[in-house]
């Protein structure tokens, strides 16, 4: 009974204790320029009660003891301000409006210039709240907190997104290419040969200054995207001058420390490079015609000029390395303030996985298998990245900067399988041995200009080049009858083919030259909450894209011995047996006209869009662009340069974007945008290709038209404070004319090719939170904040009863899809949903941060079936990551992440049974079961890194 009693007083007089508080709101300006000064310090004098001020340099403080206090404000090369005499009351809010005088000139430490805070939560918070279009983002802060090494692995924080692949981004689950991605606000090259795609991996994330990812048009925003628009902004200017150094271990279980089977490059793959050997040498004949008009002996010389590196070695596993160093400087030439930038990263990363591989039959049962393998696969990784911007602020009304973004990737990757082919009860042992490199270069020049207090102009000028190579991709079969006891002998066709023992070379290099202009004109007061405002742009662009690809197999002269083709393979193609003579091996070119193009696509765009304010409360901003575009496709065809598209599109996109404001924290939005998706020039040409990654031909198909799509939002948002944002999201598209991939009814092996659909839909909801507790009594909850994100999501798509495609030959014509495939089903790539949350904590005083953070993505079609070849489902993995630093005295940095702790095997599975899921039976031979495809575990990842920073002194942006 005492206990309780006493309870109930404690219960009772905190209560009262926590009555007798007020709140403090205030903003905070510059004396002289009346602006807002972000990041001010204010405080309750002899408390430690605190908050600094956001973008639009307000504050609030809460629980602030009832009576009459001491407000204290502070800012570098300010003079710090006491407001006494403030007055609180209990359950009520007082304001203050105050501004802040610049230190004398005997700070010679500090220099003063107006600029804004980009990088920041509360700072993306803000700008996401005063965008016209609906939009989400992720900070260069969070991205700190959650140690994401990439772009890839950052951006699926953000609500609606997950990645395919660890580098391709899907937005609402639609796929890549309803997606524009920028950079500094210029449209990327694609860094893929056959699709429209942005490989984020090729991003670091400290060059990041922050990501915004558009889910509604406006007429100032690029119209081909259905999911978004994401603007990837890289670090302009320091805030500060500074040196990092940063040096990073990782340690991944089942990878590191293990023996694996690799092949070499040259000395210079540590740098993403290889030697100049592995290339086509210049003497080998142009054409396939030419070379293989020559006689077996001619053609084995040449091939002989190709270096036997088929060789494989075992190696230990090491760590991987990551190394970063970071620059930046500000300093006066004259009246111009110039500020550097400089960012250096390296990466060298390993991954090893043991992969099940099945493929079935597909007859009167399931998991009846054909072919059963296990793919040991290595992969090192490395990445070589340079951020290096210039910015000249000659006065407030004109700034230039000059930016420049390098990044080189490269993949060495052996892949060993064995397996049986046990309908034929035959062994099979077979290699790939690949090496990528992918490289971005994005330099612009750009100009900012007040043109008056009401007037704005900015401009652009930029090239990008995006470059892929695959140089010498050798792939080997070897086979012999299961439990023979016989050596594996080498599978030689008797014609070149992708699979069987050849060497695939090829070249993408994409040229991009981008002019941009932008004009706004505010109407009234500038320094309105909310002016009236117009604006109008032009954007134009002409990419070049030149495609090469060869690839030459091993052929048999008369009868090849056993003693050659049960040779290893480090042997088996050495100069003695690449003779050309009768018995020996030579080679052929299986490279056709047609592997080879050259495509440019000019691309022009303008914009108005203005906003009308319909009284305090509610805004609209409407816009129109018009983008015309143009693509053409060439190739030589014997000897002959023939065009094989010219297709030109004028698409008008009307866009509306309304605001009403319930309060000063809460909006509703209500959003609706007309866009476009185009066909590719790759999905235009008339032509047959092999993917390698599918196993599969590809066809482009010729009778594609432009895909329209209506879009609709609707959001609410609640800003509790200037950290915090609680919203909901609803989102309808109607496709008409969608573009998706379509599988052939072929006899043998798989071809693909691209069709326009009827129609389709996509609609969802998401639903964002962040909570801070930063006036809690509790310091650790005022040290705490949560995040979380989920978005639920349903798609379908019509095919129509017919559709209309080419066939492997090219001649077009109609689908009748009955006894095909089904009609309907949800789109390619979607999930059903998608949730992310994550719990944040750091100690601004002892220096310590920890976060853990969740992620999953629900199951999607991987690759689309028929009735012969089921459609195949990647499985939701639930992925956990933990994240630890400890920071001392604000020079040294240690960070611990573990990624990946579950480590979820990534499942692939064939929908057997048809009825548009996978189920939890995949094993029996039930007519109602489903097939695992591709089943396997990466590992979790431990990294340790150590930060440095030299010196710093503080500079004011």
């Amino acid at each position: 009974m005492k206990p309780t009693v006493l309870s109930l007083l404690l219960t009772f007089l905190s209560t009262v204790c926590l009555a007798q508080t007020g709140s403090v709101q205030g903003l905070v300006k510059d004396a002289k320029t009346k602006e807002a000064l972000i990041g001010c310090t204010v405080r309750i004098d002899g408390t430690q009660i605190g908050a600094t001020t956001d973008i639009d340099g307000k504050f609030t403080l809460a629980n602030v003891p009832a009576g009459t206090q001491k407000v204290v404000i502070s800012y570098v090369s300010y003079k710090t301000k006491e407001i006494p005499n403030v007055r609180v009351e209990s359950g009520n809010t007082t304001a203050i409006d105050t501004e802040l005088d610049e230190e004398g000139k005997s700070l010679q430490e500090v220099v003063v210039r107006a600029n804004r805070a980009t990088n920041t939560e509360v700072a993306v918070i803000t700008e996401i709240k005063q965008l016209k279009p609906l939009a989400v983002g992720i900070s260069a802060q969070q991205i700190q907190k959650s140690q994401d090494r990439d772009a890839a692995a950052a951006i699926r924080r953000v609500p609606g997104i997950s990645i395919v692949d660890n580098r391709f981004v899907l937005i609402r689950g639609l796929g890549t290419r309803y997606n524009s991605v920028l950079i500094n606000d210029v449209i990327t090259p694609s860094t893929e040969v056959e699709s429209r795609s942005f490989s984020f991996d090729i991003v670091p994330s400290n060059i990041l200054d922050r990501m915004i990812v558009y889910k509604s048009g406006a007429a100032e925003l690029p119209g081909d995207f259905a999911g978004g628009v994401i603007k990837i902004y890289t670090k302009r200017r320091p805030d500060q001058n500074f040196t990092d150094v940063g040096f990073t271990i990782g340690y991944r279980p089942g990878t590191t420390f293990r023996t694996a089977q690799t092949h070499d490059r040259g000395g210079l793959s540590v740098l993403g490079l290889w030697n100049k050997d592995q290339q086509i040498p210049t003497s080998f004949p142009a054409r396939a015609n030419d070379f293989n008009a020559l006689n077996a002996a001619q053609r084995a010389g040449y091939a002989r000029l190709l270096p036997n590196s088929w060789g494989l070695r075992q190696v230990s596993i090491a760590p991987d390395v990551r190394l970063a160093i970071n620059m930046g400087r500000r300093f006066d030439l004259g009246n111009t303030r110039v500020s550097n930038l400089t960012s250096i990263n390296y990466s060298l990363t390993n991954q090893y996985a043991d992969i099940d591989l099945s493929i079935y039959q597909n007859g009167a049962t399931a998991n009846d298998v054909f072919e059963r393998y296990d793919d040991a696969n290595y992969q090192r990784q490395t990445r070589l990245g340079v951020l290096h911007n210039w910015t000249f602020r000659f006065n407030p009304r004109f700034t230039l900067e000059w930016k420049t973004l390098f990044n080189l990737l490269s993949s060495t990757e052996t892949l060993n399988r064995m397996g049986q082919r046990v309908i034929d009860g035959v062994d099979v042992q077979a290699f790939s041995e690949r090496f990528e490199n992918r490289s971005i270069v994005s330099t612009q020049v750009s100009g900012e200009h007040s043109l008056s207090e009401l007037s704005k102009f900015n401009w652009i000028g930029a090239y990008s080049y995006s470059g892929r190579w695959e140089p010498d991709w050798k792939r080997a079969r070897f086979q012999r009858q299961s439990d023979s006891g016989q050596p594996f002998a080498a599978v030689i066709p008797n014609q070149p083919n992708p699979i069987d023992n050849g060497r695939f070379f090829s070249t993408l290099n994409e040229n991009v030259v981008s002019l941009i202009g932008n004009y706004e004109h505010t109407f009234g007061n500038p320094t309105d909450r909310e002016p009236n405002r117009i604006k109008a742009g032009i954007y134009g662009e002409q990419r070049n894209r030149t495609y090469s690809a060869r690839f030459y197999g091993y052929e048999r002269v008369s009868n090849v011995s056993q003693e050659i083709t049960s040779q290893p393979i480090n042997t088996i193609f050495d100069d003695r047996n690449v003779t050309g003579q009768p018995g020996g091996l030579s080679l052929l070119d299986g490279t056709k006209d047609l592997d080879s193009y050259e495509g440019i696509n000019t691309y022009g765009a303008a914009y108005v869009q203005g906003d009308v304010n319909l009284g305090s409360r509610l805004n609209l901003t409407l816009g129109f662009r018009g983008e015309f575009n143009n693509q053409t496709l060439r190739s030589d065809i014997n000897l002959v340069r023939t065009d094989l598209v010219d297709r030109s599109i004028f698409s008008p996109l009307p866009s509306l974007n309304a605001i009403y404001k319930l309060n000063d924290r809460q909006n509703l939005r209500l959003a609706y945008s007309a866009t476009v998706n185009r066909p590719e020039l790759r999905e235009l040409a008339p032509f047959t290709y092999f993917d390698f990654n599918l196993l599969a031909d590809v066809r482009g198909n010729p009778s594609l038209t432009t895909a329209t799509i209506q879009n609709i939002d609707a959001k609410y948002e609640f800003y509790p404070t200037p950290n915090e944002v609680i919203s909901v999201t609803g989102f309808v598209k109607q496709f008409s004319n969608p573009i998706e991939t379509f599988l052939l009814p072929t006899a043998n092996g798989l071809g693909y090719t691209f069709i326009n659909a009827r129609s389709a839909r996509n609609y969802g909801v998401e639903i964002e939170v962040r909570k801070s507790f930063a006036n809690a009594s509790s310091v650790f909850l005022q040290n705490l904040q949560l995040v979380g994100n989920a978005s639920f999501i349903n798609s379908r798509i019509d095919l129509g009863q017919t559709v209309i495609g080419p066939d492997l030959s090219g001649r077009i014509g109609p689908y009748d899809l009955t006894n095909i495939q089904s009609a309907e089903r949800p789109l390619a790539n979607q999930s059903p949903y998608l949730i992310n949350a994550g719990a944040y904590y750091a100690d601004p005083v002892s220096g310590w941060q920890a976060n853990v953070l969740y992620n999953v993505a629900g199951p999607r079609i991987f690759a689309v079936g028929n009735q012969n070849q089921p459609t195949v489902f990647e499985m939701a993995r639930n992925v956990v990551d933990l994240n630890i630093s400890k920071t001392f005295k604000k020079q040294y940095e240690v960070r611990l992440g573990i990624q990946d702790i579950l480590n979820a095997p990534f499942r692939f599975a064939q929908d057997y049974n048809d009825d548009g899921k996978i189920g939890k039976d995949v094993s029996s031979l039930n007519a109602t079961a489903d097939q695992n495809v591709r089943v396997f575990r990466r590992g979790q990842y431990v990294t340790l890194t150590g930060v440095y920073t030299f010196g710093r002194r503080t500079i004011v942006p």
